[in-house]
């Protein structure tokens, strides 16, 4: 079974100094809202910790029952 790794893909990071047009599929993901300073914040605390529990069950589940194993992207953020 091949694993699935979003980083890898043409649209995940551009190349610097290098123009490119892609078509970007549509995706899902899984987020959260909140304010405050995400240093100190323990609601940002839970939050990704919640966040990681479901994105690991998902993975493991999508191994498991569809045999399409991926690699949980890393965490990105605005704020």
């Amino acid at each position: 079974m091949e694993k699935l790794d979003v980083k890898k893909e043409p649209h995940y990071k551009g190349r610097e100094g290098v123009f490119q047009l892609l078509e970007v599929p549509d995706q899902s993901f899984l987020m959260i809202d909140g304010s405050g300073d995400p240093n100190t914040s323990k609601d940002y605390e839970l939050s990704l910790e919640a966040l990681y529990l479901l994105a690991y069950a998902l993975k493991f589940m999508s191994k498991n029952e569809l045999e399409r194993d991926y690699v949980v992207p890393p965490l990105e953020g605005l704020w």
